[in-house]
């Protein structure tokens, strides 16, 4: 096994662990989901008003669906590093995940760095 593909290995195992980690945080705005769901319910007793039960809820629902699609697209890519396919997709998720600070930003700049190697880039032709 050469130095390249030594690296695609060990960059794909770490987008596994990076994409699960953004999974893992992105269900922590659930809890804002639960409290707006119970802001909505509360609103026929006299409490808080619609509006801030839907703020609530649109919010956590869309922090949610941001994360969770970020996590699906770092798994993705960590599968099609291994087999060294979809060139493209990888450096755009790369680029990505250099707003998740701090694993993802080190994890996005060693993977943009590895895939700007002419010998990485015959490797995914090759495939």
């Amino acid at each position: 096994m050469n130095k390249d593909e030594e690296h695609l290995k060990l960059l794909s195992i770490f987008h596994y662990v990076v994409g699960g980690i953004a999974g893992f945080f992105s269900c922590f705005p659930i809890i804002h989901l639960i409290m707006g769901i119970a802001m909505l319910a509360e609103t026929s007793r006299g409490g808080p008003s619609v509006f801030f039960g839907l703020i609530f809820v649109m919010l956590a629902l869309t922090f949610i669906t941001l994360g969770w699609t970020l996590a699906i697209c770092m798994i993705i890519s960590g599968r099609r590093l291994a087999r060294r396919k979809c060139y493209k997709f990888c450096f755009a998720i790369a680029c990505v995940s250099c707003l998740l600070m701090p694993h993802g930003t080190v994890l996005g700049v060693f993977t943009i760095i590895v895939l700007m190697r002419p010998s990485v880039k015959e490797l995914f032709a090759a495939t």
